[in-house]
């Protein structure tokens, strides 16, 4: 019986998932020298964890590691094998694209068709955002891309990251990177590696730690391989469409506004066109499917724009109090809203109701908001909640991106009005 019983529970070790190493690295003890495509690494625990992780990408597992936009599942670009784990390891549908992630522009060039030259826009906008939260959309060269990468669309959107682990895994494993965001497909994104841990634990070997997400959305996505030169913004991220406007005007034109050299426009998906067969069929992620929901209902409240036509508002006091349980026993409600937002003034300590409450920054700085809502999402979500609530913030510089999110991530709207007096 015993040398059973022993021998059972050999085989639950041996058959059980393993758990992810998490292994720390130090952001501040790597640094690129000029001309060098390797970089400087002073701490010898994260020259081990780097190496590590790369001996797991050439291996054709897949990794994850931290970005300055959110945390990424990260597999070798040109290995439609390594590329065909982040698919499974996610649940991604296989229609939606990746990223491939490079470390220097000697790498770019390597992925490029031959004879391609970058527009003069191209080159302006890597000249100030790469490294960075910039993804710009090339043409594809199908005998160096994996159809896998690009889900057989004619481009690829390739991206520099700016965090210096990201970067530096690159250049160490010597090759791009795939990878979208490390979490669940459809669950909000990871900015801290604990987000990472919480969801795919035991389903992938290992996590880099390299702390917290400066930006905290994903990157811009940026196309500009039409006929017409302009800028079609696929995907509101980490660099703003007003800074892409600044530096095109600043680079093409000098700055002046009497020119004859013709600025491109910067045009943005759903906002300023539509596309219903890109829709459909995707260059880039985050276009076709619902993403960012957390496994609880999300309600975005409208406080500041009006409802559409046959929509009506609510007061602010009648919508608060129809959040109150009935039942006697106390829903858990999150809130997610500015700091300066007048909403707070009504989540009061209420029979029926449990506010947990997670602040965005003021509305002043939507970049505050965009370091900060997938990690208020997850944070409500890990506390039990029943209901998040979202206030919108304004539509302007990183809020453009923030709302892009939101909408995604929530099931219903509601239009509170602040001045009824119900």
């Amino acid at each position: 019986m015993f040398l059973l019983q022993a021998l059972r529970r050999a085989c639950a070790r041996y058959l059980a998932p393993a758990r992810t190493q998490l292994l720390r690295c130090d952001p501040d003890a790597i640094s690129f020298p000029p001309g060098n495509h390797l970089p400087d690494i002073s701490s010898q625990q994260t020259s081990d964890a780097l190496s590590l992780a790369a001996q797991h990408l050439n291996s054709l597992n897949v990794v994850v590691f931290p970005t300055e936009t959110v945390y990424g599942l990260g597999a070798l670009a040109l290995k439609s094998d390594a590329s065909a784990k982040i698919f499974s390891t996610k649940g991604r549908p296989a229609d939606n694209p990746l990223i491939v992630h490079v470390s220097s522009f000697t790498m770019l060039q390597t992925l490029l068709p031959p004879g391609y030259t970058m527009s003069p826009a191209y080159q302006a906008l890597t000249k100030h955002f790469w490294p960075g939260a910039l993804t710009l959309l090339f043409p594809r060269d199908p005998h160096i891309i994996p159809n896998i990468i690009t889900a057989g669309q004619a481009t690829v959107a390739i991206r520099m990251p700016s965090h210096p682990v990201a970067r530096a895994l690159i250049a160490v494993t010597n090759g791009p990177l795939a990878a979208p965001s490390a979490n669940t497909s459809g669950k909000p994104s990871p900015t801290k590696a604990e987000h990472v841990l919480r969801d795919l634990d035991g389903k992938i070997p290992l996590i880099l730690d390299g702390g917290p997400c400066d930006v905290g959305l994903e990157s811009t996505v940026v196309d500009g391989l039409h006929a017409d030169g302009n800028i079609r913004v696929l995907r509101p991220g980490g660099i703003t469409v007003e800074e892409i406007e600044r530096v095109l005007k600043l680079e093409l034109a000098g700055g002046k506004e009497d020119t004859d050299i013709v600025i491109p426009k910067v045009l943005v998906h759903r906002r300023d066109y539509r596309d219903e067969a890109m829709e459909q069929a995707p260059t880039t992620p985050g276009m076709k499917y619902r993403h960012y929901s957390p496994s609880v209902p999300v309600t975005l409240l409208h406080t500041s724009t009006q409802p559409p036509d046959g929509q009506d508002s609510i007061s602010v006091t009648s919508f608060f109090a129809s959040l109150h349980s009935a039942s006697g026993a106390k829903a858990k409600v999150g809130v997610l809203a500015s700091t300066d937002s007048k909403i707070w003034e009504h989540v009061k300590v209420e029979d029926g109701v449990k506010w947990h409450k997670y602040t965005l920054g003021p509305v002043a700085e939507p970049a505050v908001a965009a370091q900060r809502l997938f990690d208020g999402l997850l944070t409500l979500e890990q506390e039990g909640v029943d209901l998040i609530l979202i206030e919108e913030i304004l539509e302007e510089r990183e809020g453009l991106a923030v709302m892009n999110r939101v909408r995604k991530a929530v099931g219903e709207s509601r239009w509170i009005d602040f001045n009824s007096c119900e």
